[in-house]
């Protein structure tokens, strides 16, 4: 009557052995290390990088406990943080400006685990330290910003179409054109219909005028915001890679803001400034009479450029002296996507320019046959010259392609650079926390401590009343723990102050479903039924209460996930993933004891309840 078969006890048992495994690393703790990531998109994180960090490290005579390499950076690990600090300085000194080297803490949990996928669950701003910042885009102008391209390219199609007019302007989110008569306001209509067709035209007269207001339509205006907040969120992830922060938190919230959190990190104005953060690019002519003159570059190379001229280097370390004059800037980029050359099938940039950016592209490619043309990346206030080719012939259609990359992957991140390079509309902090690190752990040892004396009062609680019974409820709430941190662990949830209050929560709705079990077992014991039949009805027929009040509060924890965010999520997060744990714990494994316990005995005549 009390007897699982044989796979049951299997399928506990497998359960219980894969949670104490993917519980296992949050008891090992975090590590002191160190992780240096090239801060260019021309420099890569390889095993060339980590031989000079372990150079470094040797020279210096610092000793670590591992240098690993990820897809990203590398990661040296120290034994304790005055070594961590000798590292971070010793490395920044031996390896230059061109890298980041950042204070981090690393999980200390034996290899063999992490090749398992058993990782620690990540700790967030409240448990950790950090900053937080809450980014409110301005929707507005990124509206205003789409006009001012709408303008120029408006007025490059109707100088292209030969079409007359008296006056462009742009007026809010809106572009306002005038023209003399009718005939001219139609046929600059019909071009402007065919060429954006998602713009929304309204005709007027002003005075003797006819005026033609161009607006993006509704669809078009949300589409644009849209990209705004996502362009927005890609520049900001580019940008917080450089800090090297483990886990950063970079999300949307809302229609028009950001959050951002960065554990870890204490210097807000650091943070801030990597936030605003600008790569952008330059395209300038190179001077063709100083490259000629060996003499004008060796006075260069020793800090004399020409009048009206600057020096840079090439990949390949090839000095260039290029005109100071910009002839383009990255403000003209509409996109940028990787690709391949078509004639030498090598990796390329393909960049997009607007109307105003192509014009003046074709205009100096036709007056400058034969001269080379110098493309700069600019990141962090330095520059460095990607391409310097021969402009062979006009180039028109606001398409340039930019080659001379190592890689298609160098091509990917350089595009990536020029796209979120500047913020596709202005954002303004509009909160900003900073939480300690003795604050942080203050949190985890309140947290880890309040569940830990919660237990202990339920454990008391269960034995003495319930007795036998009381002590598999314990051991069944204690199953639950591991249950639902190794779900946490393998979900690599971010466990949050909330979330540790879902935990003990969680407890305490654990064991309802442990006393309705015991509870119903007495009564069918007093209803003068055989230990082992009241065993069998007590499960049998808690099981429907149970499902009922757990799918209640199930549906509760589900409709703040779903209508909260930030910590309410989190917190929704373990509440449901508690419940159905809780479930699993309450009634298979409490039941699996109780069989291996009470239903082997052929002649059962009390039970300790």
């Amino acid at each position: 009557m009390n007897r699982y078969p044989l796979w049951k006890y299997v399928v506990v048992g497998t359960a219980l052995a894969v949670a104490f495994l993917y519980t296992l690393p949050n008891f090992y703790g975090e590590v002191p290390a160190v992780q240096v990531q090239p801060t260019r998109a021309s420099l890569k994180a390889d095993t060339a990088l980590m031989q000079q960090v372990e150079t470094a490290l040797k020279t210096a005579g610092i000793a670590s406990t591992g240098v690993a390499l990820d897809t990203t950076s590398v990661k040296a690990r120290f034994a304790d943080t005055e070594s961590q600090i000798k590292a971070k300085d010793a490395l920044q000194a031996a390896l230059g400006s061109n890298y980041t080297v950042a204070l981090n803490l690393l999980p200390a949990s034996p290899q063999w685990l992490a090749s398992i996928g058993a990782l620690p669950m990540y700790l967030g701003l409240d448990l950790r330290g950090g900053v937080h910042f809450l980014l409110q885009v301005d929707m507005p102008r990124a509206l205003e910003k789409a006009a001012e391209r709408y303008q120029n390219d408006i007025r490059a199609l109707l100088r292209e179409k030969k079409v007359r007019y008296t006056g462009i302007g742009r007026e809010g989110d809106s572009v306002v054109l005038k023209l003399r008569d009718v005939a001219q306001r139609d046929e600059a209509r019909r071009a402007i219909e065919s060429a954006y067709p998602d713009l929304d035209l309204v005709e007027s007269v002003s005075g003797e005028e006819q005026v033609l207001t161009a607006r993006l339509k509704k669809p078009a205006q949300l589409k644009t915001q849209e990209y705004a907040l996502q362009q927005n969120l890609t520049t900001l992830r580019n940008r917080v890679n450089e800090l090297g922060v483990a886990e950063p938190v970079i999300q949307q919230q809302g229609v028009d803001r950001v959050v951002v959190q960065l554990p870890g990190v204490q210097d807000t104005a650091k943070a801030k400034e990597i936030l605003g953060r600008t790569a952008t690019l330059e395209i300038r002519l190179v001077d063709e009479e100083a490259m000629q003159d060996p003499a004008r570059v060796q006075a260069a190379l020793a800090g004399q450029a020409p009048f009206g001229s600057e020096l840079y280097y090439e990949r390949n370390g090839a000095p260039v002296l290029v005109k100071k004059n910009v002839v383009l800037t990255g403000e003209y980029i509409t996109d940028a996507q990787p690709g391949f050359d078509n004639q030498t099938s090598q990796a390329a940039v393909h960049v997009n320019l607007d109307g105003r950016g192509a014009r003046i592209f074709k205009n100096v490619t036709r007056e400058n046959v034969g001269r080379r043309m110098a493309i700069l990346l600019i990141e962090k206030g330095k520059t460095e010259v990607i391409t310097a080719p021969v402009i062979r012939e006009e180039i028109g259609g606001g398409r340039v392609q930019i080659t001379g990359m190592d890689s298609p992957q160098e091509a990917s991140d350089v595009a990536l650079l020029l796209r979120a390079g500047a913020l596709a509309a202005p954002m303004e902090i509009v909160e900003e926390r900073t939480v300690g690190p003795s604050l942080g752990a203050d949190n985890i040892e309140r947290g880890v401590n309040s569940t830990l004396i919660g237990f202990a009062l339920i454990a008391t609680f269960m034995v003495f009343y319930y007795r036998g019974f009381g002590l598999v409820s314990v051991l069944a709430l204690a199953t639950n723990m591991f249950l639902l941190v190794a779900l946490l662990s393998m979900l690599q949830a971010t466990l949050t102050l909330p979330g540790i209050a879902g935990i003990a929560l969680t407890l305490g709705m654990a064991i309802d479903a442990n006393v309705i079990i015991a509870e119903r077992i007495r009564e069918e014991l007093r209803n003068g039924n055989s230990p082992q039949a009241a065993i069998f009805a007590g499960y049998d027929r808690a099981w429907d209460t149970i499902l009922d009040s757990n799918i209640t509060t199930l549906i509760a924890g589900i409709a703040l996930f779903w209508l909260g965010s930030g910590p309410v999520r989190g917190f929704a997060v373990v509440l449901c993933l508690g419940i159905l744990t809780s479930m699993f714990s309450a009634v298979t494994v409490s039941r699996a004891m109780v069989n291996l316990t009470y239903g082997r005995a052929k002649r059962l005549t009390k039970v300790s309840i």
